[in-house]
């Protein structure tokens, strides 16, 4: 039997009288790579922020990691892993310096921070690169350090906002490649991607429209649903019918 690490039933969230997340539910499972796609204004981000403790529902239920998003947000981000496109690591530190940092984040011992920082270094081969700032360091091995250090403490689930952005495709497949290595460890991964080919790599996908979830399910049975050939079709045939166009 499948283990659920997110559940939710109607989780809703409003703004005034704007509805940015309108009654979703599904479940994700353990080790699973979930895709969690959405035009810009579909409500993706919002109810990500809600899923990882950073924003209050107005309705509904959530349990994420065993933790309940209205009563346990704290406990929810200290069981969590995040990576963000847009921050993820501090630029003006050193690579071992970010890895501590974070590790301390967490919170492990420091014990756990020397083993693991360790660890990382070697399977990322950074053994040069440890007293660099990330600053300086080329944009695709930022995304790596980032994935490594988002899951230094071993969460259930790990939550990917757009990691990929920006980087070229070589990038792209290696960094999949991680996160196939991060499911296998039992880790899920929920990750977000304007990339739909990525869409391909997941186990499942669910498509956001204006709040909604139109589409969830495997790539091959979302493909045969809506009679297309690739996730790119899926997604703008239900995307046509969008009407709005902000988070």
């Amino acid at each position: 039997m499948k283990e659920t690490v997110i559940k939710t039933e109607n989780l809703t969230k409003r703004f005034g009288d704007f509805v940015a997340v309108d009654a979703i539910s599904f479940e994700v499972y353990k080790g699973e790579i979930f895709g969690f796609l959405g035009a810009n204004g579909a409500g993706k981000t919002t109810a990500m922020r809600m899923l990882s403790g950073l924003s209050k529902p107005t309705s509904g239920k959530a349990i994420v990691a065993g933790l309940d998003v209205f009563t346990q947000p704290e406990e929810i981000k200290k069981n969590i892993g995040y990576m963000s496109q847009r921050f993820s690591l501090y630029e003006d530190l050193t690579v071992i310096e970010n890895i501590k940092f974070f590790g301390g984040i967490y919170g492990l011992s420091d014990k756990q921070i020397k083993q693991k920082s360790e660890e990382l270094i070697e399977q990322l081969q950074f053994q040069n690169e440890i007293k660099k700032l990330v600053h300086d360091i080329p944009l695709g091995w930022k995304q790596k350090l980032a994935l490594s250090v988002a899951i230094l403490h071993e969460p259930k689930v790990v939550f990917l906002d757009e990691p990929t952005g920006g980087v070229d495709p070589a990038t792209r497949k290696q960094f999949w490649e991680m996160i196939y290595q991060t499911a296998d460890k039992g880790i899920t991964v929920f990750v977000t991607t304007h990339y739909l080919d990525e869409a391909e790599y997941c186990n499942r996908i669910s498509i956001m429209v204006d709040g909604r979830i139109d589409a969830l399910g495997t790539p091959r049975e979302l493909k045969e649903k809506f009679s297309a050939t690739s996730m790119d079709e899926v997604f703008y045939k239900l995307a046509r019918g969008a009407k709005r166009s902000d988070n």
